[in-house]
């Protein structure tokens, strides 16, 4: 349902930064933030925060979080360009380690890459510390290159971006080409902050991006590192979003349908009311009578010319030959008791093929059609699925299909 995508994502969240300076001094910035109205608002902006104690005081502790963790205990790397790092790259990063040991993360910009590579212990007993607190952490990433999501809405118009410590050296294509770490008060914003038109301070840049890409998800990939429990648990916060979406939407649907099934009723229920009187008035006038007859018969007939066909449960039929789809297929349109073109040619007169639906879409190979037709005849409520045409488009690169499925 792509019309429901946009409802499927996390709209309210909360990022904190854990920053620790070579003299182990942690520092804990937080924002939290919330999608309205397909904009992103900053609720709260708290820098500076005492201890993880204080951290649910200040936020929801109901609301996912977006975990950073920057500084001392990080390691960076730079490297050539590649589209990920296993264990194979990671022994040549890191000669002698684990790889079991460590969460890596991987952020590609142009021809290079950077590793930022955290021990799994520190890492967990920060995702642990929250937890205790009540929060529920659903990415983890590491140093400030989350921030690359964000940094078109800073007002920085040269290729150096320096905030809180951070040194970003960026080519003309504002590809990454170099980053250092430095200790905050070494390396502050050259000039106060702004978020398009919102002051920010920079201990707040890193929550905010990690937060943004938390929310946004669903848009671009982000730049997390590689924890399976918190992939996990991200995948099922999203999945259960889809089934109350989806839910809802069958709701609704079924809402509609009965509401316009009740009016539609009560139409004709006050008609028949109406025409019984009629006839009960003028019982005596056989001719009196033959009209109505007519009159009704003619209704009877437009409701059937207008494809009424009892008022089956189109939408749960439609929703239940979707969800059969193989991965392969994509939908391009889909018509219940669509207008039978033949018929209509033939009589002059606008028909509609009923029970009848009508699935094009497109696939790159025939195999996904077949066996979609083979799981569609399997359900009981269908009568006959008809591979109409399927033809190779060489404009669209892939192949074209129509479907008639009969129930």
């Amino acid at each position: 349902m792509p019309l429901l995508e946009s409802y499927y994502s996390i709209n309210h969240a909360v990022g904190i930064s854990v920053t620790t300076d070579r003299g182990g001094i942690v520092q804990l910035d937080g924002c939290q933030v919330m999608v309205k109205n397909k904009e992103l608002h900053l609720e709260k902006k708290v820098p500076a925060i005492d201890g993880v104690e204080e951290l649910a005081k200040r936020f929801d502790t109901s609301l996912p979080v977006a975990l950073n963790i920057s500084g001392k205990g990080i390691l960076y790397k730079q490297l050539p360009g590649v589209n990920s790092i296993g264990p194979d790259e990671f022994s040549n990063l890191v000669p002698n380690a684990v790889w079991a040991d460590f969460y890596v993360q991987h952020f590609r910009s142009g021809d290079l890459s950077f590793a930022a590579i955290i021990r799994r212990s520190e890492a967990d007993a920060w995702i642990n510390a929250l937890s205790s607190q009540g929060f529920r952490v659903l990415m983890l990433s590491l140093g400030p290159f989350p921030a690359q999501h964000i940094l078109p809405q800073l007002n920085v118009y040269n290729e150096e971006v320096v905030f809180n410590g951070n040194r970003i050296s960026r080519d003309a294509s504002l590809n990454w080409t170099a980053f250092r770490y430095e200790e905050p008060e070494l390396a502050p914003a050259p000039f106060p902050l702004k978020l398009e038109n919102e002051p920010v301070d920079q201990r707040l840049i890193i929550p905010y991006a990690s937060v943004f890409q938390l929310v946004l998800s669903t848009r671009f990939d982000p730049v997390r590192a590689g924890v399976p429990a918190l992939e996990t648990t991200f995948n099922q916060v999203l999945e259960m979003k889809k089934i109350r979406v989806k839910a809802f939407a069958v709701l609704l649907v079924c809402f509609v349908a009965l509401l316009c099934n009740f009016l539609v009723f009560s139409w004709l229920e006050q008609a028949t009311e109406k025409l019984a009187g009629q006839v009960s008035s003028s019982a005596q006038n056989t001719n009196e009578r033959e009209r109505l007859i007519t009159r009704v018969n003619k209704k009877e007939h437009l409701l059937r010319e207008l494809g009424w066909d009892g008022g089956g449960r189109k939408s749960i039929r439609v929703d239940d030959i979707a969800s059969l789809l193989p991965p392969e297929i994509i939908w391009q349109e889909v018509a219940v008791n669509p207008v039978d073109e033949r018929e209509s040619r033939d009589k002059r007169a606008l028909k509609f093929a009923d029970r009848r639906i009508v699935v094009k879409g497109i696939c790159p190979q025939i195999i996904p059609v077949n066996e979609w037709i083979a799981r569609v005849r399997s359900r009981k409520w269908v009568k006959d699925v008809q591979l109409q045409s399927y033809d190779y488009n060489n404009e669209l690169n892939t192949g074209v299909f129509t479907l008639f499925i009969t129930y």
